[in-house]
């Protein structure tokens, strides 16, 4: 399975990149978090399997001790370490299949997050069909993906992914597509603005 995900987002080298981006000093002054906090929290989103967590910035958002406590999952072992460090319940992907949370129907929901941009069509359907199971029914998938300005910001994206891309991988997965809308600004802002994103929402028969 972990040979599904792309090879350049594996290296401890991605991780670091991860932490540098986000303790940059600007960021925590400006604390721009706070929508994206914001948007997943108003999900309500419930018992939340993170997808792709890297070193957990979402599942900061997702600890808001209103619900269950959120597990993540990434193919990368130096940022799932990271996470660990953090405080956060977090396994790379052989761990989880392992592990006690990985239980049918275990999750309200499923996030994924600035993860299927990374893959080919073919490996993120693979990817996300591997967790299905642990989604219970009626439960929701969150994708969130960048927007074009923000796709040009990483070497180890492989595929554009908006609105017509993820649906039909909802749609493909057997998910119903039960939302789409641009965020945190409309969907123009995605051509100059780095931090817009697509976020599309599927439920689980």
């Amino acid at each position: 399975m972990a040979t599904n995900e792309a090879p350049g987002t594996a290296g401890a080298d991605y991780a670091e990149r991860l932490r540098r981006l986000e303790t940059a000093r600007w960021k925590q002054v400006l604390n721009v978090q706070a929508p994206y906090r914001w948007n997943l929290r108003r999900l309500r989103l419930g018992r939340t399997l993170d997808v792709g967590c890297g070193i957990g910035r979402n599942l900061s958002h997702l600890k808001d001790g209103k619900n269950p406590e959120p597990v993540g999952v990434d193919h990368n072992a130096t940022s799932i370490e990271i996470a660990r460090q953090r405080g956060f319940t977090a396994y790379t992907v052989d761990e989880f299949h392992a592990s006690a949370d990985a239980k049918p129907d275990a999750f309200d929901a499923i996030l994924a997050s600035h993860l299927v941009e990374h893959l080919l069509e073919p490996e993120a359907k693979a990817v996300v069909e591997s967790y299905l199971p642990y989604l219970r029914s009626g439960g929701r998938i969150v994708f969130i993906t960048p927007q074009e300005k923000g796709y040009t910001t990483d070497a180890t994206h492989v595929r554009f992914s908006g609105f017509d891309e993820v649906s039909a991988l909802a749609t493909d997965v057997g998910l119903a597509v039960e939302k789409t809308y641009s965020f945190p600004f409309p969907r123009f802002a995605g051509k100059f603005f780095a931090y817009n994103e697509f976020v599309t929402v599927g439920r689980k028969p």
